[in-house]
């Protein structure tokens, strides 16, 4: 059995449960998508310093993940939704537009990293850059930082 077959299956699969599981807007939701962009970061993180060998299927999975959750993740913040989330601003609700700018950007970053895949670690590290500011730049205006 090939097993990058297996992992791209298994990770398209986490795609699929996560955006089922999450449409309702609640914490848990978001946190499932976060940890998931968390999660394929994190893969490409270590492809670009070297602890996990340059893997094509990893790296467009990962980009998938990426593009398809940072899509969905601003319809997790409905009005009404706003209370309860101890680590999303206000400021969220107040933005709105700004947030889902900032999602979309995210996610069309990833699409354009994916339509050009990197063809080595280095190239994945660039393009982590990219993606690594995007989401900085959204978790220091909308994300409370705990304790």
């Amino acid at each position: 059995m090939n097993w990058k077959a297996v992992a791209a299956a298994v990770a398209f699969a986490g795609i699929a449960l996560g955006s089922a599981m999450a449409v309702d807007g609640t914490h848990d939701a978001r946190i499932g998508m976060m940890k998931q962009i968390g999660g394929a970061a994190g893969a490409l993180s270590a492809i670009a310093k070297g602890t996990k060998p340059y893997d094509a299927d990893a790296v467009k999975a990962a980009l998938t993940t990426i593009a398809t959750t940072a899509k969905a993740f601003p319809d997790q913040f409905k009005p009404g939704t706003e209370t309860g989330d101890e680590e999303a601003s206000p400021k969220i609700w107040e933005n709105m537009d700004d947030f889902k700018a900032r999602a979309a950007k995210l996610s069309t970053d990833a699409e354009t990293v994916l339509a050009q895949l990197p063809a080595d670690a280095a190239g994945v590290g660039a393009a982590l850059n990219t993606l690594g500011g995007n989401c900085g730049g959204c978790h220091q205006l909308y994300r409370i930082k705990k304790d």
